[in-house]
C-alpha cells in the first residue's frame, strides 16, 4: 500500500458491484480503471458479498484476491459485506455496514484526513453519527445524493417520504456534494439552501459521469459478434437498442407499447436484467410476446462487445425519467448516432441538439419512431457527429475522472450559492 502519509485515501460506499449495469457501479469501475496508476489517491470500494447485485470477482479480470472479503481490483482496495436478508432494509444495512467498515479501517491504519464519498442518500438517521464519526477520525464526508431516488415508481408510498427525509438529513450532514446533474445542484439549492448546519448552504460541485468516445475493438466480422446476432435473431443496423435496469422509471412499458404501435421494420432489441414480476406486469398489459420485433436478449458483460452493439444500433432508445446524468446515456451517445430520449431535463442537459426527444403522451414516440426510420443516412450521421463531440467535450472519462482528482486533492472547491447559468427544465 503507498505511504499514508502521502497520498489521499478515498472510500467509497454505495455500489453493489463492478459488475453490474448500475449508474455508481460503472463509475466507480472508470474512476478506478484510469486512476489505478495515480499515486495521489489510494481508492477502497465497498462491495455486497451476498443477495442481489452482490460482488463475485472471479468473473471480473485483473482481480488479485486478498482473502475470502477482500481483494484489490484496479489497484483499489475492495472488501465485501455481508447482508442478512432483511427486506427492503437491506441496501440500509449495507451502507450502515460499510461505513463501519471503513471507520475501522481508518483508525485501524491511522489513515489521516480521509474521505468517505457516499452515494445515494439511503442512511438519513445515521448521518450525524457517521458525520461525527468519521470528524473525529479526521476525515471529511462527500455525498452523490443521486436524483430524486423519492420518486422513483418502484417504492411504496411510505419509503418514498423516508427516502425524502433522509435525503434532506444527508446533504445537511456532509462537507460536498457532489452533484452528477447541474439540473441535481440546482435543486439541491432550491430545496435546502439554510438548512445545512447551523444554518448553513450545502456545499455542491458538479461533475457528471463519464462515457468512451472510443470505439468498440470488435470488427464487423468478429465471431463473438456474429456469434451473438445469430443466437439473438438480429443484424447490424436492424434494431434499435435499450441497455439499463428494468424497473419502471426507466419507462419500458412507454417504449414497447409505442413501439408495437409502429410500423418500424426494425427489430427492439433490450439488453436487461431481467425481472419477472414486471415482465409479467407487461405482458399481461401489452402482449408483447405477440410481436416478433420486441427482443428481451439478455445481459452482455463483454464491454467490447457491448460497445459494438451499441455501435451497430439504428437507434438508441433511452427512457430513465428519474435521476441526474445517467451512464447508459452518455455510453449511447458515445457509441450510437441517432438516440430517441425521454423529453426531461436532465436528458436535455446532457444530449442539447444531439438527439431527438419524445414525450410519454400516446401515439408521440411511435410517430418519432416512424420519422426516424425514413431518415436519410446522411441526417443520421450528423446526429451521431454532433452526439460524439458532445460527449468527447463535456463527458469523456478522463475529463470526469480529473475533475474528480481534483475535488479529492482539494484543487476543485464547492459552493454555497449556485448562479443559475443554465435554463435546463427541471423534472422534479
Amino acid at each position: 500500500m503507498q505511504n499514508v502519509k502521502n497520498v489521499q485515501h478515498v472510500f467509497l460506499v454505495g455500489a453493489k458491484s463492478l459488475g453490474a449495469y448500475g449508474g455508481y457501479e460503472t463509475f466507480i469501475n472508470k474512476l478506478t480503471e484510469y486512476h489505478q496508476n495515480n499515486e495521489k489517491v489510494k481508492y477502497h470500494v465497498a462491495c455486497k458479498a451476498n443477495g442481489d447485485g452482490s460482488m463475485d470477482e472471479t468473473k471480473v479480470d485483473g482481480v488479485t484476491k486478498i482473502s475470502d472479503t477482500e481483494f484489490f481490483y484496479h489497484n483499489a482496495h475492495c472488501f465485501k459485506i455481508r447482508v442478512p436478508n432483511v427486506g427492503p432494509a437491506q441496501a440500509i444495512y449495507y451502507d450502515v455496514a460499510a461505513l463501519n467498515e471503513c471507520c475501522k479501517y481508518i483508525k485501524t491504519h491511522k489513515i489521516p484526513h480521509p474521505i468517505v464519498y457516499i452515494m445515494a442518500c439511503r442512511i438519513g438517521p445515521f448521518a450525524a453519527h457517521f458525520y461525527k464519526k468519521i470528524h473525529k477520525l479526521g476525515g471529511k464526508v462527500f455525498l452523490n445524493p443521486d436524483g430524486h431516488e423519492w420518486m422513483r415508481a418502484k417504492w411504496s408510498a411510505p419509503i418514498r417520504r423516508y427516502w425524502k427525509v433522509s435525503e434532506q438529513i444527508m446533504v445537511k450532514y456532509c462537507d460536498l456534494a457532489i452533484c452528477d446533474s447541474v439540473n441535481i445542484e440546482k435543486y439541491i439549492h432550491e430545496y435546502y439552501d439554510g438548512k445545512g448546519i447551523r444554518g448553513a448552504n450545502p456545499q455542491t460541485t458538479f461533475i457528471a459521469y463519464g462515457a468512451e468516445t472510443s470505439k468498440s475493438q470488435l470488427a464487423d466480422n468478429d465471431r463473438r459478434l456474429i456469434n451473438w446476432y445469430q443466437q439473438k435473431g438480429l443484424t447490424a443496423k436492424g434494431y434499435y437498442l435499450v441497455v439499463g435496469r428494468f424497473v419502471p422509471e426507466n419507462n419500458y412499458e412507454t417504449m414497447i407499447r409505442e413501439f408495437m404501435k409502429s410500423s418500424s421494420t426494425h427489430d427492439f432489441a433490450i439488453i436487461t436484467n431481467v425481472n419477472d414480476k414486471f415482465l409479467d406486469e407487461l405482458e399481461q398489459k401489452l402482449n408483447y410476446k405477440s410481436d416478433s420485433r420486441i427482443k428481451f436478449v439478455g445481459t452482455v458483460y463483454d464491454q467490447e462487445l457491448l460497445k459494438k452493439i451499441r455501435e451497430n444500433a439504428y437507434g438508441y432508445f433511452h427512457g430513465h425519467e428519474v435521476g441526474g446524468t445517467n451512464p447508459s446515456l452518455l455510453e449511447a451517445l458515445g457509441s450510437t448516432d441517432l438516440n430517441l430520449l425521454l423529453n426531461v431535463g436532465f436528458n436535455r442537459e446532457v444530449a442539447e441538439d444531439a438527439a431527438l426527444y419524445w414525450t410519454k403522451e400516446d401515439d408521440n414516440l411511435a410517430t418519432l419512431i416512424e420519422n426516424a426510420d425514413s431518415m436519410s443516412a446522411e441526417e443520421v450521421a450528423e446526429y451521431g457527429k454532433k452526439a460524439k463531440i458532445r460527449i468527447a467535450d463535456a463527458y469523456s472519462w478522463q475529463f470526469i475522472v480529473d475533475e474528480y482528482e481534483k475535488v479529492f486533492l482539494g484543487q476543485k472547491q464547492g459552493h454555497d450559492v449556485y448562479e443559475f447559468k443554465h435554463d435546463f427544465l427541471r423534472s422534479v
